[in-house]
């Protein structure tokens, strides 16, 4: 890897524990399941995860049980990717992952964890994936990747150094965190609960959706779309885009990867096809602002296109629905977080044809019912959505500020090129 820092193997410095071969029961409530797709860079996070119940935990957590300092690797399809664990929690892995559990005596855990995403390393793990179906790293494989061996206290301070900007990025997550659940519960008092302004003069009436403020009414989907063609239309079919049209720069396509559990695309995961092909698949554009809905796989999730990112116009995928809205008839803001309600949520997952692969109709989709409330209600709301968007805005544009600086430096300090003073090199 260098000249000035000595090397070994991963297997001589942490201890390898790999994940049950087979699929459990998924439960309701329970323990939190760690898989693949759950396995990115940065601190394990465990709220989205999948549940299983004690006797499937107990089983798959027999081996080992996470502890502060272990790092999660996937070694299938996403293979290569890693997670720190920073905190103690309860928590189990699914199959296609395992823990490495580094041996601290000899490996400061977090300088493993940066080596691990650092590029020699994922130039390594390339080398050594196989499978001919979908990408897969052995056991064997893993404990071969040579990784950096300074002296512990080198690796501790470009751990410090590097753990700085990861735990600033986690705090301004949790601030996104907080701004977001203060929307979605006055999306809940206002347009659930029904205590809006002025609520206690506004009886209920029969509606059907059940009962609703007097004065609310009930429209589909189609009622209150943009009026240009394809307002409402899904992504484009058989070989009209396909992998081979992927490119590392141009007009970005919206898949199902791309969308976070908050609602957001992620930019950092984005593919790309060119302005000519765009151009070809113009019925299947959507731009900033546009609502989309999963229409296959991960059926009924919710994202909006943000206005933030650079790009005016995008492709949606195959698996993916875009709906362009009237904003002089309905406020986008209210109807992002009325879709993504749970309970209407599920009666968009309820829509799915159960004839072959499950997914949802677009004609179902431009015929399904919302709740409208008065229009100056919504404004009011989207107003609110729109002040802590532009925060959330502000902390994103921090946290790739830091994901960019920590990257620009994680080379320089594993290579050794970036000099530690005798004071640093001894903290």
């Amino acid at each position: 890897m260098t000249d000035r820092f000595l090397t070994c193997d991963l297997g001589d410095v942490g201890e390898l524990y790999d994940s049950l071969h087979q699929t459990p029961q998924y439960a309701e409530e329970g323990y939190p399941m760690i898989r693949v797709t759950d396995i990115r860079r940065g601190f394990v996070e465990t709220k989205c995860a999948v549940r299983v119940n004690e006797e499937t935990y107990l089983q798959f957590s027999k081996k080992h049980k996470p502890q502060v300092g272990d790092i999660l690797f996937s070694r299938v399809g996403s293979y290569g990717n890693s997670s720190y664990v920073n905190r103690i929690g309860e928590f189990c892995l699914g199959q296609n992952t395992v823990y490495i559990s580094p041996e601290q005596s000899r490996i400061e855990p977090y300088f493993l964890y940066c080596a691990l995403n650092s590029d020699d390393l994922r130039h390594q793990i390339e080398s050594l994936v196989g499978g001919a179906s979908q990408g897969t790293i052995s056991l064997k494989s893993i404990r071969k990747l040579q990784v950096p061996t300074p002296p512990l206290p080198v690796q501790r301070r470009i751990a410090g150094i590097l753990s700085a900007y990861d735990e600033l990025m986690e705090n301004n997550q949790r601030r996104i965190k907080i701004l977001e659940e203060m929307a979605r519960s006055l999306y809940r008092e206002w347009f659930v609960n029904f205590r809006f302004p002025g609520h206690e003069k506004v009886p209920l009436v029969d509606s059907p959706l059940g009962h609703i403020p007097q004065g609310w009414t009930v429209a589909n989907l189609d009622a209150v779309r943009a009026e240009q063609s394809y307002a409402i239309n899904g992504g484009p079919f058989g070989s009209k885009l396909g992998t081979k049209d992927y490119l590392a720069e141009g007009v970005p396509v919206i898949r199902g990867s791309n969308l976070r559990e908050s609602g957001r695309f992620d930019p950092s995961e984005f593919v790309f096809v060119s302005e000519q092909k765009a151009k070809e698949l113009h019925a299947n554009l959507a731009r900033p602002g546009d609502i989309v809905v999963t229409q296959r796989g991960t059926l009924g999730q919710i994202g909006m296109i943000p206005s933030g990112i650079g790009y005016n116009s995008f492709v949606i995928s195959q698996s993916q629905m875009k709906i362009t809205l009237n904003p002089k008839k309905v406020n986008h803001e209210y109807v992002f977080f009325f879709l993504r309600s749970e309970e209407v949520n599920q009666r968009i997952k309820n829509l799915a044809s159960s004839s072959g692969v499950p997914h949802i109709n677009l004609a179902v989709l431009r015929e399904f019912q919302i709740l409208l409330p008065p229009f100056d209600l919504q404004t009011k709301f989207g107003a609110f959505v729109l002040s802590t968007e532009s925060t959330i805005e502000s902390l994103m544009r921090q946290i790739e500020n830091l994901r960019q600086t920590r990257d620009l430096l994680l080379p320089r300090l594993l290579s050794g090129q970036l000099e530690l003073s005798g004071t640093e090199a001894a903290a």
